[in-house]
């Protein structure tokens, strides 16, 4: 499951969504998931796939990079999928046996893996395209405003940085720690609940000793060029929106007042 999990890493490519400014980036993907939360009508779910497509087509990242994402994920989103179709009730159908799933709850099981699947693929695109850096300037640059109701933003944005920068390598350092242990002789996955859970403990003690490292040098890091919260620090980055942001935000705020407006009419 480790080596398949690629959320939050940045893939360097030449596409127009990688040149586009971050703080576009987030309000675009920010739009896009209110609106594939409030898709309700077929027309809004194809006005909101459409744009989805758009977008990835858009990015130029393999589609196989997109699919190591749903594979951790294919068997929860499958129960829930099965759960929701036989207990929501609705007109039956026949599946196997005495076995009936409903109509209305097939639908309702439907829309919500298609919904799950919308949420994943934008964050994809946002985190594939964006830098860490990136993205903490921009969260940084958004709430900037509340700063003046004294809203700590540039420690929540330097706290979000370090979470995205902290996710890849704590993978990889499980990835290296799950080879190290298997070059051993380690087996995570014959044996009853209770001996995979026994197995682990070789594993996580390593795993929490490096991550606490990393968390102490990081810290010394930051004392040694002394970084202070609150103080007012400068960007070497300068952020300026471009007539492809503004089109881009155009069109997510269309597909949203078209997901609004269809979902009011079905009331």
């Amino acid at each position: 499951m480790l080596n398949s999990i690629t959320m939050g890493q940045y893939l360097p490519v030449d596409s127009p969504v990688h040149k586009m400014d971050p703080r576009a980036k987030l309000l675009v993907t920010a739009l896009t998931a209110i609106s594939v939360l409030a898709a309700a009508s077929w027309p809004s779910l194809l006005a909101v796939s459409l744009w989805i497509g758009l977008v990835l087509a858009a990015a130029r990242i393999k589609l196989g990079l997109y699919w190591q994402i749903y594979k951790p994920l294919w068997l929860l989103l499958l129960i829930s999928l099965m759960l929701q179709s036989v207990f929501t009730p609705g007109e039956p159908i026949q599946l196997i046996g005495r076995l009936y799933l409903s109509k209305t709850g097939l639908a309702a099981g439907g829309r919500m893996l298609w919904q799950m699947a919308g949420l994943l693929l934008v964050a994809a695109v946002l985190t594939f395209s964006t830098t860490p850096i990136q993205l903490s300037t921009a969260l940084e640059r958004l709430l900037l405003p509340l700063s003046k109701l004294r809203v700590p933003v540039r420690e929540f944005a330097m706290a979000i940085n370090l979470a995205l920068r902290f996710v890849p390598t704590l993978f990889d350092e499980a990835r290296l720690l799950i080879a190290a242990q298997r070059a051993r002789g380690a087996d995570f996955t014959s044996g009853g609940i209770r001996q995979r859970v026994r197995g682990l403990i070789p594993f996580m003690i390593p795993l929490l000793t490096n991550i606490f490292r990393r968390a102490d040098e990081l810290a010394v890091a930051m004392e040694i060029r002394c970084y202070r919260t609150g103080a007012e620090r400068s960007s070497i980055t300068e952020l300026k929106l471009k007539l492809p942001d503004y089109l881009a935000m155009s069109i997510a705020m269309i597909i949203l007042f078209i997901t609004l407006y269809t979902k009011s009419l079905s009331r």
